[in-house]
């Protein structure tokens, strides 16, 4: 019975997407929508796709400085293609784990050298599960570094979606702002709390300690570089601002369709979406963005057609954005066949 459901669950996320999909655009009224003549401008897609890229070659910094700080040594270029590349697999996935994956094997490869194992294919490295306690270490600190990643983008998001409630949040009730303060005051406090932690001895000896049983013993630089003092702040920056970018560019492809509406929106709707979709019940978000965002915008003022109008050039903007990396899978591919 477990093993149908497994293999009948891909063909479910596709159906809830759809789903989903089905629930933002039923009630649109597509006959007014098209007699407000809404002429497309596709200059302001074209920003999106720049702002997207940016904001994901930041994202590129944040994980590579990670990987650094625990030995895992790549060229810029190939951490920029891995990043790029994981984000392309997410695109047929539900939730990031796949790309991550991705990103953890492939960075903790050591350089290319002729005493290398062969290398495994991608549907191997995707599909088979890995034994953490049977990992090499550096299999271990990839994972930890692709963790501390995710951690920041995570923080990162809530605070944005924090500041979006305690700026906007009037428009949804009253608990809304009140509601942000406070996830403000969580992020910011436990991360001062990480940094506290790791700036003095005895809790930081502890930390290594642990880290040595668990095979780890260079993560304690890693998690300095996450959280360390002064480390957390342009950490804590760059998560904020990377969010902010790929926010802005969902305003532009709101725009392309000439619609207007508060910034502070977006900043509510957006981290909401970025937490709703770690949940593994759509296809990279969609459906679940298009409902998602179509009911928040709402209560702005912005027609739910413009939006999902929006919402779908966004998906595709992301798409458009990480697809030259599928040049970076078919070489692997081509590699994994040759050895």
């Amino acid at each position: 019975m477990k093993k149908t459901f497994k293999s009948l669950w891909p063909y479910l996320r596709v159906l809830l997407s759809l789903l989903l999909l089905w629930l933002a655009i039923r009630n649109i009224d597509w006959k007014t929508l098209t007699e407000t003549n809404i002429a497309m401008q596709p200059a302001w897609l074209v920003l999106a796709w720049f702002m997207m890229t940016c904001a994901n070659l930041m994202a590129t910094v944040r994980w590579a400085y990670l990987m650094r700080s625990v030995g895992l040594n790549q060229s810029w270029w190939t951490f920029i293609t891995l990043y790029f590349t994981g984000g392309l697999i997410n695109q047929g996935l539900p939730s990031t784990i796949g790309g991550d994956s991705y990103r953890v094997v492939e960075g903790s490869r050591a350089p290319r050298a002729a005493s290398l194992p062969p290398l495994t294919s991608l549907s191997e490295e995707l599909h088979t599960p890995i034994d953490l306690h049977q990992a090499p270490p550096r299999l271990r600190l990839g994972f930890l570094a692709v963790t501390l990643d995710r951690g920041l983008g995570l923080i990162g998001n809530n605070i944005l979606g924090a500041l979006g409630l305690i700026a906007g949040g009037a428009m949804i009730g009253d608990w809304a702002q009140p509601l942000g303060g406070w996830a403000l005051a969580a992020m910011l406090g436990g991360s001062a709390l990480a940094c506290t932690l790791l700036a003095f001895k005895r809790p930081t000896a502890l930390i290594k300690k642990i880290m040595t049983k668990l095979g780890m013993p260079g993560a304690i630089a890693g998690l300095r570089m996450a959280f360390g003092w002064p480390a957390l702040v342009p950490q804590l920056a760059l998560s904020v601002t990377t969010h902010t970018m790929a926010t802005v560019a969902f305003l532009m492809c709101l725009r392309a369709f000439g619609a207007s509406v508060p910034f502070e929106a977006l900043m509510i709707g957006l981290p909401a979406l970025g937490l709703l979709m770690m949940l593994p019940i759509s296809i990279s978000g969609w459906g679940l963005r298009e409902a998602t965002l179509s009911a928040v915008l709402t209560l702005w003022g912005v027609d739910a057609g413009v939006t999902v109008l929006a919402s779908v050039c966004f998906g595709l903007v992301s798409v458009v954005t990480y697809l030259p990396s599928a040049i970076c899978l078919l070489k692997r591919r081509t590699s994994s066949v040759s050895h």
